[in-house]
């Protein structure tokens, strides 16, 4: 099968090359799915587990990316809930081989149906954004109708998630970015926006939580906006600084059948929208490339 793989960290996505691979097979849990679309974050090349399994060991030539959508196309020993010819999309495992081949091993726990009515590529864009969105907020966030949401990075992909996602559970919603991503913030429905490189955050204050993508000195200065006993959720790593009287939590995504059945349902009905662009495998190492970068959440459509 083809297949991007990364075999060096320090050369980053310049490291990345076309092969040729085995096909994987089924393990006890597995499904074997033939990959239509896969999703992959640049950041991933800076995680240990891309590079090495759950015991430190070396595993490179690795495969990266961790989201996907396709068709299951073989059952390993005891798998249930799903079926070969079933149309699903998921977030793989973090130490295996991951998504940008034709084909790919997952357990089966870690996907959830796609129904027909949502291309594979929008399906692919959806886990580790989607995902990442509904645990800060809902799960570690405790969200709330009529409290104010600062979003970091509300034009991007977790960001514009987060938004859409605040605004429908009745938050007030204060996107930040860039100038340039002005529009696209409030075209995903926040209510504000402060220009990170031009306003001054510190203008913003009371916030009831604050959902941080970006870490560093922005995730710094973000728990002093915060009101006493707010939340500050990041996935930047620890928080270097809590909210008065507060919480601040940092989390890494985790893979939810239920909770992406309820991310696609909200796509289907028009309540959550995607920012994507598409590239084909072939094509895959270039649109990796950040001089050749596709405006949007990069999307490898693996199947014409």
């Amino acid at each position: 099968m083809k297949a991007v793989v990364v075999t060096d960290q320090a050369v980053g996505t310049a490291g990345m090359t076309l092969v040729e691979r085995p096909e994987p097979n089924a393990a006890i849990n597995d499904v074997v799915v033939q990959v239509h679309a896969s999703g992959f974050t640049p950041g991933e090349l800076t995680w240990p587990s891309t590079w090495t399994d759950r015991l430190g060991r070396d595993r490179t030539p690795s495969i990266p990316g961790h989201e996907l959508a396709g068709v299951v196309s073989a059952l390993g020993y005891g798998t249930t809930g799903l079926s070969v010819g079933q149309r699903v999309f998921g977030l793989t495992d973090w130490t295996r081989d991951g998504t940008l081949a034709e084909y790919v091993a997952v357990e089966a726990r870690n996907l959830a149906p796609l129904p027909g009515d949502v291309d594979f590529t929008v399906g692919a864009s959806l886990p580790i954004s989607g995902l990442t969105a509904w645990q800060g907020l809902f799960v570690h966030g405790r969200v709330q109708v009529g409290q104010s949401v600062l979003v970091h990075g509300a034009a991007g992909g977790v960001g514009s998630m987060v938004t859409q996602l605040a605004r429908e559970a009745g938050a007030y919603v204060i996107g930040t970015g860039r100038a340039a991503d002005r529009q696209v913030a409030l075209d995903f429905g926040a209510q504000e926006f402060v220009d990170l490189e031009n306003d001054a955050l510190e203008d913003v204050g009371g916030v009831d939580l604050v959902f941080d993508v970006i870490g560093g000195d922005i995730g710094k200065r973000s728990a002093g906006v915060i009101r006493p006993g707010g939340t500050l959720v990041t996935i930047a790593g620890p928080a270097e600084a809590r909210p008065a009287d507060g919480r601040a939590i940092d989390f890494v995504v985790e893979a939810d059948r239920a909770q992406l059945s309820e991310i696609v349902r909200r796509v289907r009905d028009g309540r959550l929208l995607t920012n994507i662009g598409v590239a084909a495998l072939d094509d895959a190492v270039a649109a990796y490339n950040p001089t050749e970068r596709i405006k949007g959440k990069t999307i490898i459509r693996v199947r014409p």
